[in-house]
């Protein structure tokens, strides 16, 4: 099965369904591994509420909600307590994850067709200030369609390929993708 991919991605969660489509949008053979069947592409991001971490967006601006990037990453960096040499690629990935959520991460999930609701949410509500834990401002974005509006236009992406369940070997196999259950 290894031979018959560029890439492996092990999980068909909402975190390996992103990878998976990406992966194979640009061009490469892909097998993702789960244990669960096809019927529960995105895991648990399908039974979410559906909410998304999103800075300086158009529905914060437009209830008044003053957020930034650093105001954002000064609110993640007081809940990490990054603080010893090992937190760098943590500390890293928190970085550029804030400064995706400020940036493209809105403009490229309404590409994908992804909306959202209006109202704008408290998702680990701090201390009310940028040095308490959790955030200083509401950043929890739900979307229309709640968790399958999520996992949707990545699962849209994967039938793309002309994903199917293939019974007798309990894989899922599509020109470049592929996906396989059952598997720990």
């Amino acid at each position: 099965m290894a031979g018959d991919a560029d890439i492996i991605v092990v999980g068909g969660g909402l975190a390996g369904l992103v990878a998976a489509t990406e992966i194979a949008d640009a061009g490469k053979r892909v097998i993702v591994v789960d244990q669960e069947g096809e019927q529960s592409l995105g895991g648990q991001a399908f039974w979410s509420f559906g909410g998304l971490f999103l800075v300086n967006s158009p529905e914060q601006r437009r209830l008044g909600i003053k957020d930034s990037y650093d105001l954002a990453l000064q609110d993640w960096m007081g809940s990490a307590g990054f603080d010893r040499d090992e937190d760098l690629w943590p500390r890293r990935w928190a970085e550029a994850y804030v400064a995706f959520a400020a940036g493209e991460k809105r403009r490229w999930l309404r590409a994908m067709g992804l909306r959202f609701f209006p109202v704008v949410g408290w998702a680990e509500r701090g201390g009310y200030d940028a040095m308490g834990h959790g955030n200083s401002v509401p950043r929890f974005h739900v979307t229309w369609g709640t968790g399958p509006g999520v996992v949707e236009p990545f699962e849209r992406r994967a039938r793309r390929w002309r994903l199917r369940l293939d019974p007798p070997t309990g894989q899922c196999r599509a020109g470049k993708k592929q996906l396989a259950q059952g598997h720990r």
